[in-house]
């Protein structure tokens, strides 16, 4: 909003009384705001959009007020914002090619794929990292339920993490979750001929408005934030294409069935 109001970090400081650290500090996310300053610096900038504005108030109003902040101390920094921007999502869609999206684990599947990434941490922190994740899929099961949509290549359903009985149920909670009106899982199979995004799993987490849209992809470096009209429009055709590449749902249902039978 600054930014495109052509508005300085140094003029912006100096109108809502600090200095450039202190603004770097805010637009950064790691210090707060006020409601009143928001709406000045709005102002300020001629933004006239007040459903974004809103957003960004409440954004602000709720900081250090989510349920994860108890985890502060046990998870890393980017699993917090992950489960931040998930709570502010108004729709939740995910690609995955070797993994079952963290929203749709089971627990049994939690616990050994931390058993493998975290081998040297206690079973103290591990069933630490398994509230957290059990927490964030609230978004999708609560009472007021988060519109999810999971396009998962058939390479992560034949995955065995923990062994043929914990595959089979995690399998068979996928095809529970699936049923849910507000939850859509469709599957690219090995036999889509018109498949070549292997590389390109993604969430792409739809703000309270389009300007907070936001992509988290998975790194050798861990978690990273993607944002900006631009780039999401690229993020958000090439899902598009991606899902193009999947079964129905129904036709998804059937093949999990398929695989859970050749367990």
């Amino acid at each position: 909003m600054r930014e495109r109001a052509g508005v300085t970090a140094r003029a912006a400081a100096a109108l809502l009384g600090s200095n450039p650290m202190q603004q770097s500090a805010v637009e950064t996310g790691r210090s707060g705001i006020s409601e009143e300053r928001i709406r000045q610096l709005a102002a300020h900038c001629g933004c006239r959009d007040g459903a974004y504005v809103d957003a960004l108030v409440a954004m602000s109003l709720e900081r250090g007020k989510g349920w994860w902040e108890k985890y502060r101390e046990v998870v890393a920094p980017a699993g917090l914002d992950l489960a931040e921007l998930e709570h502010h999502a108004s729709r939740l869609q995910t690609f995955e090619v070797a993994h079952i999206p963290g929203l749709l684990q089971t627990e049994d599947h939690m616990r050994a794929a931390f058993r493998y990434v975290l081998p040297a941490r206690p079973d103290e922190g591990q069933e630490a990292h398994v509230a957290f994740r059990t927490a964030r899929q609230q978004v999708i099961s609560g009472v007021s339920p988060t519109p999810y949509e999971a396009v998962i290549h058939e390479a992560a359903l034949r995955i065995r993490v923990g062994g043929r009985k914990t595959a089979r149920a995690q399998l068979e909670h996928i095809l529970d979750r699936s049923v849910s009106d507000h939850v859509t899982v469709r599957v690219v199979p090995f036999t889509s001929e018109d498949f070549a995004g292997a590389g390109y799993s993604m969430l792409y987490a739809h703000g309270p408005v389009p300007q907070l849209d936001t992509v988290q992809i998975d790194t050798a470096h861990g978690a990273q934030f993607l944002d900006g009209e631009a780039r999401m429009a690229r993020y958000q055709a090439r899902y598009m294409r991606i899902a193009d590449s999947a079964l129905t749902p129904e036709s998804s249902r059937e093949l999990i069935t398929r695989i859970i039978h050749e367990l």
